[in-house]
């Protein structure tokens, strides 16, 4: 049988210098990661949510899966493992923050999504 160890007693020997590259690679990956693996980083799973979020555990698979989604739908996905969505346009002279989304209420949901539990 295969012992299981932690990430952080495999780098426990390592020089200072390379555990910080090795938390600094880290911090970049998990800057940027698709939905399915913002759950799972966050150790929810799909029925969790789904029950957080009113909907049926295959609706939270269909969400993680879409490519294109409204931005009320993925910030009730985001609100639901307890975060806060924040659109931000980056242009060569700076960063803004989009404010206009976060008034948006639920109603606007994607029609083919499921609104409750079925």
């Amino acid at each position: 049988m295969t012992k299981h160890h932690p990430f952080s007693d495999l780098t426990k020997d390592f020089s200072p210098a390379r555990q910080a590259l090795v938390e600094q690679k880290v911090r970049a990956l998990k800057q940027e990661m698709a939905l399915h693996e913002l759950r799972k980083a966050r150790e929810q799973s799909q029925a969790d949510l789904a029950e957080r979020l009113e909907v049926n555990q295959p609706a939270v698979a269909k969400m993680e899966r879409r490519a294109d989604m409204y931005v009320s739908n993925l910030r009730r996905f985001i609100e639901g493992m307890g975060g806060k969505l924040e659109i931000i346009a980056h242009f060569p002279e700076g960063s803004v923050t989009i404010t206009n989304f976060s008034a948006v209420e639920d109603d606007d949901r994607n029609p083919g999504e499921p609104t409750a539990k079925t």
